[in-house]
């Protein structure tokens, strides 16, 4: 019985007192912004870099920053070939 009981308390004293850890988590303080993205040069093409495709005709266009450039892209899978050869790619925004 004693036992049941130490358990009991030692409960209550956790869900009332919480745990060093999770105090943080409940804390009303906010939480730290995201370091801010430097800005990219804007992408100054209507089409996808790798394709040639229009862009948002396949959907939202996919966007990444590539050392300071801003690239956009018709779809996810031409990225991949964009980073195998970027130099290839960056040419045709001169």
């Amino acid at each position: 019985m004693k036992t049941l009981g130490l358990g009991v308390a030692a409960a209550v004293a956790l869900f009332l007192g919480g745990c060093g850890k999770e105090e943080a988590s409940h804390s009303n303080a906010p939480s730290p912004a995201p370091a801010p993205e430097k800005a990219a040069k804007a992408y100054p093409l209507k089409t996808c870099l790798v394709s040639g495709e229009e862009l948002g005709k396949m959907g939202e266009p996919v966007r990444i920053v590539y050392e300071g450039q801003e690239i956009k892209f018709c779809c996810k899978s031409c990225e991949p070939d964009f980073r195998k050869d970027p130099a290839k790619y960056l040419k045709k925004l001169q």
